[in-house]
């Protein structure tokens, strides 16, 4: 008489691998970001050092907890960042309760109109929770431009002081630990970052 001792303990080796590499697939598996994602990537900034309209220097360590929402313009910009803050405005008022771990600060690329009276203003008009960052010098601003790979130069306009500042439409994202996540195309749309933030914070 045959045992089944051995087919048995055969199925059950199966049965172990299968589930084994069940949840390792699930543990190399990736969020579904809409934006790209740039966990591991050491080719962009890690984190900056900036001062916010306040005067206080401000970098992601002092927001651990909370997804960053890191955008680059100016406060006269005629269209992408505007456009750019009022769709994040609008995606806090869509994550609700968990928007409070999420804190959007806006970096100015031009420090000599965007004073920090004007800066303030400026943010605070989109959402009073909005942050923004000023670079006090042209040493700062190359500095953290350069780190983040965003390319910025002014454009002159008809008038004498009259110029845009021509700029990389893009957006960065660090999760809750500080670390960086994602690279995020302006101009969107709400939708875009409630999605992705809310994977982020999930």
């Amino acid at each position: 008489m045959h045992s089944k001792r051995p087919f048995a303990s055969l199925r059950n080796a199966l049965i172990c691998a299968m589930v084994a590499t069940t949840l390792l697939a699930a543990c190399d598996s990736k969020p579904d970001f809409t934006n790209l994602d740039l966990t591991g990537n050491t080719a962009f900034g890690q984190n900056f050092s900036l001062p916010d309209t306040q005067g206080k220097t401000l970098n992601v360590g002092d927001f651990k907890g909370k997804a960053v929402v890191l955008v680059f313009g100016y406060t006269h910009c005629p269209d992408v960042c505007p456009t750019t803050l009022a769709d994040l405005s609008q995606a806090m008022q869509q994550l609700g309760d968990a928007s409070k771990q999420v804190q959007v600060l806006f970096i100015t690329l031009d420090p000599q109109r965007d004073t920090a009276a004007v800066l303030g203003q400026y943010v605070k008009a989109f959402n009073p929770t909005f942050i923004g960052l000023r670079p006090d010098s042209d040493a700062a601003l190359t500095s953290v431009t350069h780190d983040f790979r965003i390319y910025h130069a002014n454009v002159a306009g008809t008038t004498p002081g009259d110029y845009t500042v021509d700029h990389t439409a893009a957006s960065y994202v660090f999760d809750e630990k500080g670390q960086l996540r994602l690279y995020v195309k302006d101009a969107q749309g709400a939708q875009s970052w409630v999605h992705d933030l809310k994977l982020l914070l999930s």
